[in-house]
């Protein structure tokens, strides 16, 4: 990879998760009832041809991993197991009621904080209580992230009996002194534990995160951490760039400051060095940060066409309705952003006065909509499209002209009708929806609100 290129590019942005990105929400939020009619709306376009998505945010760990930047609630009582899981369901009838019929589920998706906190008996009360109000669809897609430190072989079968046919273990880097620096020490022996109960039991897509950019991070420990992975061959591994933000996340980053952190020049070595070593095993590239092997549905979804990004990241099936349940969960109508409020205490509150707890949010304008697309299609494709008058917005050649010194760098090729990313182009895909990221530009911040692009 071109030094001068990364050195050139590597500014503070979005990873488009969503389009607006949620620093550029409506100030004045959602409408409590623009958002119900908002899922009325998508529920009815998409329940019986595509089925609807859901995301359950489980925020509880026992301990502080300092790199992590979720929303969580650290604590050892498992006494808050029960009555969570009781809110969650509140609010899963609350959005059941909305409905104009029996919900089919394409997807379910675990996150944490900790899903397996959790004990498995409760799990199973959760995942049951979902699905008494569903239908699942043919090929529906169930799966969870785990710790590999806490994941009984007891936890392992409870999922699998649920439907759940893909997990995450998140194992970030093997190196003693990186584990201890971000409170997140687990062994190889550990993660091979897991994944090896995993195939045993019949799981078909095992994924592992690891980071680069970690401190005290070296080139070695990426090599030794992706050669004991390589050992056990996941079907996906997520990439990922750390993101130092601890103006945003607070006192677990600040643990530690930026010179325990990897210079820019020695974070890109480590990324060269892990992606070249994941190509070397036989992985693909995956949109950003995402690598799978031939035979995993996400290189399928892709290779297809199929492949879609939300609040969950990369998903090998779309869904125009996402709904989010549980503290801080975001949902996704398609034509609406909605967040839910931050803390449990306030989320069981509103959950039981019958309202769903949303706190902030964002009706998508048209204009909002026609970029989202070509955000997805960059992030997900490699490419997109405004030869369809649909796809065509007032301000698009100020967006292509931003491009120029990216089309000059041999980043982007842009024809009268569209544009594509070469191969080279692939850590850059978040710089180049930047030049169609209409709300960054308008409201251009002032102060740092973003991690770095590579």
């Amino acid at each position: 990879m071109n030094k001068s290129l990364i050195q050139k590019y590597n500014i503070a942005g979005p990873r488009y998760t969503s389009y607006p990105t949620v620093p550029f929400w409506n100030k004045e939020g959602i409408v409590y009832n623009e958002w119900v009619n908002s899922t009325k709306k998508a529920f009815n376009e998409s329940n019986n041809s595509e089925g609807i998505s859901i995301y359950i945010h489980l925020p509880f760990c026992e301990s502080l991993c300092t790199f992590c930047g979720c929303h969580k609630r650290i604590t050892k009582q498992h006494g808050v197991e029960e009555p969570y899981i009781d809110t969650v369901l509140k609010e899963w009838a609350l959005y059941c009621d909305l409905f104009s019929e029996k919900p089919r589920i394409k997807e379910i998706h675990l996150g944490g904080g900790t899903p397996t906190f959790f004990s498995p008996e409760n799990i199973k009360k959760l995942i049951d209580g979902i699905t008494a109000k569903a239908e699942k669809c043919e090929g529906f897609e169930f799966s969870f992230e785990a710790h590999p430190n806490n994941t009984t072989k007891e936890h392992l079968q409870t999922f699998y009996d649920l439907g759940f046919r893909r997990n995450s273990f998140g194992v970030q880097d093997y190196d003693p002194k990186v584990q201890k620096t971000i409170n997140r020490i687990q062994s190889f022996e550990t993660v091979k534990q897991v994944t090896d109960w995993s195939r045993e039991i019949g799981y078909t897509s095992i994924s592992q995160d690891l980071i680069f950019g970690l401190p005290h991070q070296t080139k070695e420990s990426i090599i030794d951490t992706i050669n004991k992975t390589k050992t056990l061959k996941p079907d996906r591994i997520a990439f990922y760039s750390y993101a130092h933000v601890p103006w945003i996340k607070g006192v677990g980053q600040r643990g530690y400051d930026e010179n325990d952190l990897p210079s820019a020049e020695e974070k890109r070595v480590l990324y060269e060095t892990g992606k070249q070593m994941l190509f070397d095993l036989g992985y693909v590239e995956i949109g950003m940060d995402h690598f799978a092997l031939k035979t995993d549905s996400m290189h399928k979804a892709m290779e297809n066409k199929t492949l879609h990004r939300n609040f969950m990241g990369y998903t090998a099936s779309k869904t125009e309705l996402m709904v989010g349940l549980g503290m801080s969960s975001i949902s996704d109508s398609w034509y609406a952003f909605a967040q839910n409020v931050k803390t449990v205490e306030e989320y069981t509150e509103i959950v039981n006065k019958g309202l769903i707890p949303i706190f902030r949010g964002h009706l998508l304008s048209k204009e909002d909509l026609v970029i989202r697309k070509h955000i997805l299609n960059i992030m997900c494709h490699f490419e997109t499209s405004w030869e369809a008058d649909e796809m065509k917005f007032t301000e698009l050649t100020e967006c292509l002209e931003r491009l120029t010194e990216m089309k000059n760098d041999g980043l982007v090729n842009i024809t009268k009708n569209g544009l594509t990313l070469p191969e080279k182009a692939r850590p850059f895909v978040r710089n180049i929806c930047m030049a169609f990221d209409l709300q960054l530009i308008r409201n251009k911040p002032t102060t740092r609100i973003f991690s770095m692009t590579i």
